[in-house]
């Protein structure tokens, strides 16, 4: 995707920021258990897709990274997945 691809898309997540060739996001879920549960919730959509983010969870806080190694930056996919997992949220 193109710089002005990538801003376009970027401009349809709430939250989402662009950090290089990665697009991240902080979810509030309260305690370490919502965390959890969220990170369970992500795992099946992830796998369905057969794209996989990068997941930190500290206590409440789970942060989301998304990018398409395979292909050394930002697709389609990854920016599917982010309105996937805000759906979830």
């Amino acid at each position: 995707m193109d710089d002005a691809e990538i801003r376009e898309r970027l401009d349809g997540l709430d939250g989402w920021e662009l950090d290089g060739t990665v697009i991240r996001r902080d979810f509030d879920r309260g305690d370490f258990k919502g965390s959890v549960e969220f990170l369970n919730a992500i795992t099946p959509v992830a796998e369905e897709m057969n794209h996989h983010p990068d997941i930190e969870i500290s206590w409440k806080t789970v942060t989301v990274s998304l990018t398409s190694h395979s292909e050394g930056g930002l697709t389609e996919n990854d920016f599917v997945l982010a309105g996937k997992i805000d759906a979830l949220a």
